[in-house]
């Protein structure tokens, strides 16, 4: 009995793509950076250009287009989950930003990004303050009454 071989003919080369982590709050996303793409740019596996609302739209589109022409070289996709709608949208665009900051190797791309908004590279500290006891949240304390 002879076993029959498969021969695969020209087997496409996938390279794994690289991943580039955001994070805002309690949001986090990563980006999926694959090279020879069009420019694509999906969030969730929805393009970006509809992705609603249009303001969070707008914010994610702020490191996209301060590169330019260098997104067209490539295609992005990015996993974005927790937090609200807007912490999500920092965490895609910094995502975004790291990604095409390390594929031009220039400092020069970096410079426009941090002069664009500082923590688009670098996150913004900033947490939510964990509430205490006494009241309904962190720093509000029921009203003292003397009478």
């Amino acid at each position: 009995m002879e076993r029959l071989k498969l021969e695969m003919v020209s087997p496409k080369q996938h390279t794994k793509p690289k991943l580039y982590p955001g994070a805002r709050k309690t949001s986090r996303a990563s980006a999926a950076l694959t090279s020879g793409g069009q420019g694509r740019i999906r969030v969730n596996g929805v393009p970006l250009e509809i992705w609603e609302p249009e303001i969070a739209r707008l914010h994610m589109l702020s490191p996209v287009l301060i590169v330019g022409d260098i997104r067209e070289k490539y295609d992005i996709d990015v996993i974005v989950s927790g937090g609200g709608f807007m912490s999500q949208a920092d965490a895609v665009a910094m995502s975004l930003a790291r990604a095409y900051v390390d594929q031009t190797k220039g400092a020069d791309l970096r410079e426009k990004m941090v002069a664009f908004n500082k923590y688009l590279l670098s996150g913004d500290p900033r947490q939510t303050e964990p509430k205490k006891f006494g009241g309904p949240g962190a720093r509000r304390k029921r009203q003292k009454s003397y009478r």
